[in-house]
C-alpha cells in the first residue's frame, strides 16, 4: 500500500532509525493510537477546515509539547497541515511494521475457545519462536463459535486448527462427494 500514511508512516520511521529513536516513539505512537481511537473527535477536530491550521497545530502544541518527542509533534503538525491526520493509524501500522521486521519480532493472534493458560501462552510462544527464530508477540483472543483447537493469525497469514474449521472442511466434502 503506498497511501499517504504508508509514505509519511515509512518517513518518520526512517528519521527514528537514523538518531536510533524507534522504540521511544513507537511507544508514544501507541499511546497515542490508543488516545485516539478512545477519542475520535480529536482527530476530527484536527482535521476539521473551520480552523485554521496555525489553531489546529496550536491545539497540537497545547496537548503534547513536552509529552512526546519533538520529531513525533512536528510529524502530528505537518499530518494536520497536510490535511491527512485521519491517516495516523496507517502511519502507526507502517511505523510498527517497520519496527518489527528490523527487530526479528513477529506478531502473533492465538485464537481459541477458552482462554489460554500462562503456561499454555509460554509453551505457544516458545514453539512459534523456535520455528520462526522471531520474537514473538503473542496476543489472544477467546471466540467460543472456535468450539475448540487454536487459530493463529500472522503476518497475513492464517492456521486454522480449530474444530469448526474441522467441520467446515468435512461438510465442503460431503457436499461435493457424488455417491
Amino acid at each position: 500500500m503506498t497511501g499517504p500514511g504508508s509514505v509519511y508512516g515509512q518517513a518518520l520511521y526512517d528519521l527514528a532509525a537514523e538518531e536510533n529513536l524507534t522504540a521511544p516513539i513507537l511507544e508514544q505512537m501507541r499511546a497515542l493510537a490508543d488516545s485516539f481511537r478512545a477519542e475520535p473527535d480529536f482527530i476530527r477536530l484536527l482535521s476539521s477546515p473551520t480552523l485554521s491550521k496555525e489553531e489546529r497545530c496550536g491545539i497540537l502544541d497545547d496537548s503534547f509539547r513536552g509529552h512526546i518527542h519533538i520529531y513525533l509533534l512536528n510529524f502530528l503538525k505537518l499530518l494536520t497541515e497536510r490535511g491527512y491526520m485521519r491517516a495516523f493509524n496507517e502511519c502507526f501500522r507502517t511505523f510498527t511494521e517497520n519496527y518489527y521486521a528490523d527487530n526479528n519480532m513477529l506478531e502473533v493472534t492465538a485464537v481459541t475457545a477458552v482462554p489460554l493458560t500462562e503456561k499454555q501462552r509460554l509453551a505457544l510462544t516458545d514453539k512459534l519462536t523456535a520455528i520462526t527464530g522471531k520474537t514473538i508477540l503473542l496476543q489472544s483472543r477467546v471466540d467460543p463459535a472456535c468450539l475448540g483447537g487454536m487459530r493463529l493469525d500472522y503476518d497475513g497469514q492464517r492456521l486454522d486448527d480449530t474444530v469448526s474449521h474441522r467441520l467446515d472442511s468435512i461438510r465442503d466434502l460431503l457436499k461435493n462427494t457424488v455417491l
